[in-house]
């Protein structure tokens, strides 16, 4: 009697492994094209010599506009208004609406800061608070997410100019239940030249359950509530963005910032049932002038 071969069955966690490396493949290649171009472009910086560190405070203003999703995991985009103001110090103090308060410096090919920021909420009804708040009439019976204030604390490694790794802990401080972020980082400025820069970076985001939880779980009682089934997802990787930047320089004061990306949610998030849409745009222009 001739046996039949009987395939062997592959786990959802097999599925989900492969996932998250392919989408963070294509992330490393994307990277691999920008660091290949990197080494002629820094080459040419190098023999005109690193700039002096500024010896005196620096003052930078800046307003555009940013879209994106209206929540993580949302299939409907909102644009809104983008304000900008960061006040930095020689001795490495800075307030920013980016960076948080805080202080950072550097030593030799390592950076390290530490700072006070918000994390923005997650509101029952449409929001365009970019930064601050998020949310739509579609979380009705959810309830709110309130905003947090958190600790940012990062260390970031440069091993050769065109090449910086970063790590990020984002640690809620008054809103412990919305739990903590850690956010790995790869950037590199692949074109440098006397007007223009091009960056490209890629970041892969680890939850904690707590985080998972607020953002992406439904509990029963939220499930009576608003109709979506409950859901308890797991700590662990959620999200993964690529981004291109270019900043175009007038002169020595003027300059236009510009970024497009996509966020491809993963593993248990995006299997919660808040999520409408896995892969979201998001983009930003804005213009900025140094005092």
């Amino acid at each position: 009697m001739k046996k039949r071969y009987i395939k062997p069955a592959r786990s959802r966690n097999f599925h989900v492994i492969t996932n998250t490396l392919l989408s963070i493949g294509v992330l490393l290649a994307l990277l691999a094209i920008g660091l290949l171009a990197a080494r002629s472009a820094h080459a040419e910086d190098a023999k005109s010599g690193a700039k002096a560190a500024s010896t005196e405070n620096t003052l930078i203003i800046g307003a555009g506009a940013a879209f994106g999703p209206r929540y993580s995991g949302s299939d409907q985009n909102m644009a809104g208004p983008l304000l900008l103001l960061d006040y930095s110090t020689p001795s490495g103090f800075f307030a920013s609406t980016m960076r948080g308060l805080g202080y950072g410096s550097t030593i030799g090919a390592f950076n390290y800061s530490a700072a006070l920021g918000y994390r923005g909420g997650r509101e029952e009804k449409d929001e365009s608070d970019f930064g601050f708040s998020s949310g739509s009439t579609r979380l009705r019976g959810m309830g709110d997410i309130k905003g947090s204030a958190s600790a940012i604390l990062s260390l970031g490694y440069t091993p050769v100019e065109w090449l910086n790794l970063s790590v990020t802990a984002d640690l809620a401080l008054s809103q412990r239940n919305n739990g903590n972020a850690l956010h790995f980082g790869v950037s590199s400025p692949f074109y440098s030249g006397p007007s223009d820069k091009l960056t490209l970076a890629a970041t892969a985001s680890v939850g904690d359950s707590k985080y998972m939880q607020t953002y992406y779980g439904v509990t029963s009682l939220q499930h009576q509530n608003s109709g979506y089934r409950a859901f308890k997802p797991k700590s662990g990787l959620y999200e993964v963005n690529a981004s291109l930047s270019w900043e175009h320089r007038f002169d020595a004061k003027w300059a236009l910032q510009t970024m497009v990306g996509a966020t491809r949610l993963q593993g248990d998030a995006a299997k919660s049932p808040l999520v409408s849409r896995r892969l979201s745009p998001n983009a930003a222009i804005y213009l900025t002038y140094t005092y």
